[in-house]
């Protein structure tokens, strides 16, 4: 279920670090999720005092603490109008119907996340989600990944791995320039073609967001990514010159 929001409006007194002198007045207090707590009066947009992501928050005979080293907001609650607490969840770009609980699936920040059971999908960045064609047979949508050509696959990587699809188009198919071994394709905090020799030879480049469309004059693959053509070794001079020459 989404995670709760308190929601507080009442006369209250405002302190913080900001300002010596205490504030007073109708307002609506927020203890969101994460901790931030933010106090907003009748105009504008901006609150009139805050603190993101407290260390702490503490609410005891009717006032409410939040401290994040020196930084601290108090809010001393005279008299309540309301005070209760409500749903909250990501606001993201609508991309399909949970499988588990047939929810809203929203995309937001390299996660589809279900607004309803909270089941979460992590995606690379860069992938596109394709609302406009056919689910997986587990009922996630799927997603568009370019690394070295351009897959579709699950979101769900349990179902679907984006690695083991990478690994079967390219594991191998480059050598190492710098010793007799191949380029296998790894994860190593991202996916990666790294020399089978390692550690005695620790050759390796992270596999970019895009797609192979020549030989570099290295004999590594050259990618074509959003900012333009590169070898897989993104320090390699040899792709500028190629490009130079036949320019």
């Amino acid at each position: 279920m989404p995670e709760q929001t308190r929601v507080l409006a009442g006369e209250c007194t405002i302190r913080d670090e900001t300002d010596p002198n205490d504030r007073q007045g109708d307002v609506i207090v927020v203890r969101k999720p994460d901790d931030t707590v933010l106090v907003h009066e009748a105009e504008g947009y901006q609150p009139v005092a805050w603190l993101t992501r407290a260390e702490t928050v503490t609410v005891a005979d009717g006032v409410l603490t939040a401290t994040d080293g020196d930084q601290f907001l108090r809010v001393e609650v005279h008299e309540t109008y309301a005070d209760d607490s409500y749903p909250l969840a990501e606001v993201g770009i609508p991309v399909g119907d949970c499988p588990d609980c047939d929810g809203r699936l929203v995309r937001d920040d390299g996660t589809v996340t279900c607004l309803d059971c909270r089941a979460a999908y992590g995606f690379p960045r860069d992938a596109t989600i394709m609302t406009e064609t056919e689910d997986c047979d587990c009922g996630c949508p799927r997603m568009r990944v370019r690394r070295g050509r351009a897959f579709e696959v699950c979101i769900d990587r349990e179902c679907e791995s984006l690695d083991e699809a990478v690994q079967r188009a390219f594991d191998r198919e480059w050598a190492c320039p710098n010793c007799d071994g191949d380029l296998r394709i790894l994860r190593r905090g991202g996916l990666l073609a790294g020399c089978e020799h390692y550690p005695d030879c620790e050759t390796g480049w992270g596999i970019p967001a895009g797609t192979v469309v020549d030989e570099c004059d290295c004999g590594l693959p050259v990618f074509e990514t959003a900012g333009g053509k590169r070898c897989l070794d993104s320090g390699c001079a040899e792709t500028g010159r190629a490009e130079a020459t036949t320019a």
